[in-house]
């Protein structure tokens, strides 16, 4: 008889360096688990995706909060068994037409200029700009949606640009001055869909550390932990039900628009036009050399796609018109998102005279983003980390942030950095 008796399976462990990025998408649910190693770096270690039904989300919002928390479920229980480890701190993306963010230039006019600023007087100026910014955004979403009562909340803000007297700082505690100027970006959403997202979050046992603002999550991924970073980009996160578009310049976020047509839409205009069901059309979008493609039906396809991409790029140019506080857009594309890996797509943004009425120098160059692009990540999963999981990476980027502007870890000084947290 064996004095070694078998033992059952040991469950996961906890860790209190272990964060989660969830991506809670109109197509997918990607959940992300990982490690915070030594200089705010994150170590991937477990990856889990599931596939949504198509009645769970609406224009990148959540419609069916028990579908979607089961979805998040599974996505969750792959990235743990990935791991070895649960993991109860989340990160949550956020995502819709109704998301607010833009970046405005503010100035403020103090009483006593000789008086040196202090923390809790930048406080105070923060709290009004946010305050002012919050009525700007409820007055939007209640026009759009009909509806003077909706209530909004504070997602993300951050500081793109500060001077006092016209003088550019990076830190204003302990000047003097009057006058000062900030370029201020703040996101807006509405109080419903961050309540579906609590209540996700409260089914699943998680701790919910914030909810981010997508593109912006994106935009921090692309940035990494150096404050001081000169990145320029145009950063395009083409999801399944919205195209979510962000301006980083210099280093700051300048700010995020949104519109409803993503990878969805493609997939709809190709099951119409060629008269199948949504399943087989998404696979002959992603596989369209597929032997059960005849050349008849290929090029039906190719038509399709083409007369969505019009509609698209205008959407794109929309939003990039929205952008008026620059004098020339960066020159640099970069695409993440399911979406992003379709082929014509990528080709119409490259060669494309789509840009030429806006203010780019010169064709911006497009690349597509993967986790090897990605500043302070490493990915020690047994999971390849493509394009679509750039938003989860950019959430645990998020939860960083959230963690180091902890009110007893910083308070103002960590509002005064690239990133701020409501």
């Amino acid at each position: 008889m064996s004095l070694l008796k078998k033992s059952a399976p040991e469950a996961p462990k906890t860790d209190s360096d272990i964060l989660l990025g969830l991506d809670i998408g109109t197509e997918y649910v990607k959940a992300v688990i990982a490690r915070q190693v030594k200089n705010n770096g994150l170590e991937i270690i477990g990856v889990g995706r599931a596939h949504q039904a198509p009645n769970n989300m609406f224009s990148g919002a959540i419609a069916d909060i028990p579908a979607v928390t089961r979805v998040c479920e599974r996505a969750l229980a792959q990235a743990e068994e990935m791991a070895g480890v649960t993991c109860k701190r989340v990160t949550v993306g956020i995502a819709g037409e109704l998301v607010k963010g833009n970046t405005s230039n503010v100035h403020y006019r103090r009483k006593n200029g000789n008086k040196p600023l202090s923390e809790q007087e930048m406080d105070l100026i923060i709290q009004r700009v946010q305050e002012q910014f919050g009525e700007q955004a409820r007055k939007e979403v209640a026009l759009e949606t009909n509806n003077p009562d909706i209530e909004v909340r504070l997602i993300n803000s951050a500081i793109v640009s500060l001077s006092i007297d016209g003088y550019k700082i990076s830190n204003p505690i302990g000047f003097k001055g009057s006058d000062i100027a900030i370029q201020f970006y703040t996101a807006f959403a509405p109080l419903v869909h961050i309540s579906a997202i609590e209540k996700v979050c409260a089914e699943l046992n998680l701790e919910l550390l914030a909810v981010a603002v997508e593109p912006f999550a994106v935009c921090r991924a692309c940035l990494g932990d150096d404050i001081d970073s000169n990145l320029s980009s145009v950063v395009m996160d083409i999801g399944g039900g919205t195209t979510d578009i962000a301006i980083v310049d210099d280093g700051g976020v300048e700010g995020t628009k949104m519109f409803g047509i993503g990878g969805r839409s493609f997939t709809h205009q190709i099951a119409e036009s060629l008269g199948v069901d949504f399943n087989t059309a998404e696979e002959f979008k992603l596989n369209p050399s597929s032997p059960d493609l005849n050349e008849n039906a290929r090029e039906k396809m190719e038509g399709a796609i083409i007369n969505n991409l019009e509609v698209w790029i205008s959407g794109v140019q929309l939003a990039l018109e929205d952008f008026d506080l620059l004098e020339v857009l960066p020159n640099k594309i970069l695409l993440c998102g399911g979406g992003a890996g379709l082929v014509p797509l990528q080709e119409l943004l490259a060669t494309a005279d789509w840009y030429i009425d806006l203010p780019f120098s010169r064709r911006p160059v497009v690349h597509l983003v993967d986790s090897s692009d990605l500043p302070g990540v490493v990915n020690r999963s047994t999971a390849e980390l493509d394009h679509s999981f750039v938003t989860a990476v950019g959430l645990l980027r998020v939860a960083l942030d959230t963690l180091a502007g902890a009110p007893d870890e910083g308070g103002i000084k960590a509002k005064l950095t690239k990133v701020l947290q409501n």
